[in-house]
């Protein structure tokens, strides 16, 4: 089915996006792949592609789109080429980058945006703890106020971007006699900070491109100028911007799904067994026409979200709805396409080995399916 949600200013981007993948990405996957990240020249040539400041307003640097349609075209052209991709620059782009352009006094904009959208500055969010996983609320990274400084300490893990980020927006609790969500505040903690450590990179199953590690905050002393929005309101502000997170991962699990439907679709027609092509056979046959109307499906309902969120419309129950329901189907579709393949598709040297691999982490981050079904079941009222 014909989608309509773009235009042609759109798809002007989409073509140069996909210039970009072909000519600074996609000739250098194998290198990323064995260094376990992007390097600096990635960035850099994404910032001068205009690919990464697509919300910061043009006085900084950026492309000052005030809609979401640009990055949902950006995170699915990312998409086509590997889930890796939407991962690192999603984190970017379409999380930290908000909270820097809707937060920031206007110091803090001059201070860090410019960067952020030129790719000098890359960032991560530190959210996760060891202890924590979806629970936000439970984070136990402090700060202590001393005079007009505050001093961390802890760490967190499985962030992305988190061996190569320049700035790390990181929730910390300020008040420890406030529980749950109270007394939560928002640092920008500079990778250049004395105190601030990095871990090793952790050994994923997959997504070995994004570049993932632990990150830890032994007396990181900050002033009241590192502070993101309002004292004690980080919760709050992760609540707002968590949609956005949620919908951006759902925009990726499809395109990434579509994909390799597409390239699935096109090996069974040419892949021959007893004397026809696999996908001539009539389990096959109907296989594929279940797969192709659940994307198709489920693209309907992704593209209306990504309209509602361009309105300030997606309410924190539909990104749920829409994210558990994106990974399970990028998964379901994944496997029956790796299935399809047959031994060849348990082979690494296949793309849809690779992708299997790189999806399954889908269903756990941005808060796990499970919490997602939480948060539509008490919207229910249940």
């Amino acid at each position: 089915m014909k989608r309509s949600i773009y235009n042609e200013d759109h798809e002007a981007f989409r073509a140069s996006v996909r210039a970009f993948l072909a000519r600074s990405v996609i000739p250098h996957l194998e290198e990323h792949d064995a260094d376990k990240g992007l390097p600096r020249d990635f960035w850099l040539d994404a910032g001068k592609q205009g690919l990464l400041g697509l919300c910061i307003p043009e006085e900084y640097g950026g492309a000052g789109a005030d809609d979401y349609r640009f990055n949902a075209v950006l995170t699915e052209e990312l998409s086509k080429v590997n889930a890796s991709l939407p991962s690192c620059m999603g984190i970017h782009v379409d999380i930290v980058a908000p909270y820097l352009v809707d937060l920031t006094t206007p110091e803090q904009k001059q201070r860090w945006l410019p960067g952020v959208a030129s790719g000098h500055i890359v960032t991560a969010i530190g959210m996760t703890e060891p202890s924590g996983g979806s629970d936000l609320a439970a984070l136990e990274t402090k700060a202590v106020r001393d005079g007009d400084d505050w001093i961390i300490n802890g760490a967190k893990t499985f962030i992305t971007n988190g061996s190569s980020a320049d700035l790390v927006l990181t929730a910390v609790r300020t008040d420890p006699a406030k529980k749950g969500a109270r007394g939560i505040t928002l640092f920008a903690v500079p990778a250049t900070a004395d105190g601030f450590g990095r871990g090793r990179k952790l050994d994923k199953v997959g997504q070995p491109q994004s570049d993932t590690a632990e990150l830890f905050f032994n007396d990181v002393r900050l002033s009241v100028d590192d502070v993101v929005g309002e004292a004690e309101g980080g919760f709050i502000h992760m609540m707002k911007n968590l949609p956005q997170e949620r919908l951006n991962a759902a925009v990726s699990n499809l395109a990434h799904a579509r994909q390799i439907l597409d390239e699935t679709l096109a090996y069974a027609m040419q892949r021959k067994a007893f004397g026809a092509s696999i996908g001539s056979f009539q389990h096959n046959k109907f296989l594929f026409a279940e797969l192709y109307t659940q994307v198709e499906v489920t693209q309907a309902y992704v593209d209306q979200c990504v309209l509602a969120h361009c309105t300030d419309d997606l309410t924190p129950t539909d990104a749920a709805k829409v994210k558990w329901w994106t990974s399970d189907i990028q998964n379901r579709v994944l496997d029956h396409c790796l299935q399809l393949h047959g031994g060849y598709g348990f082979m690494n040297e296949y793309r849809v080995a690779r992708a299997w691999k790189d999806a399954r982490i889908t269903k756990i981050w941005a808060g796990t399916n499970e919490i997602m079904k939480e948060l539509i079941g008490r919207d229910l009222g249940l």
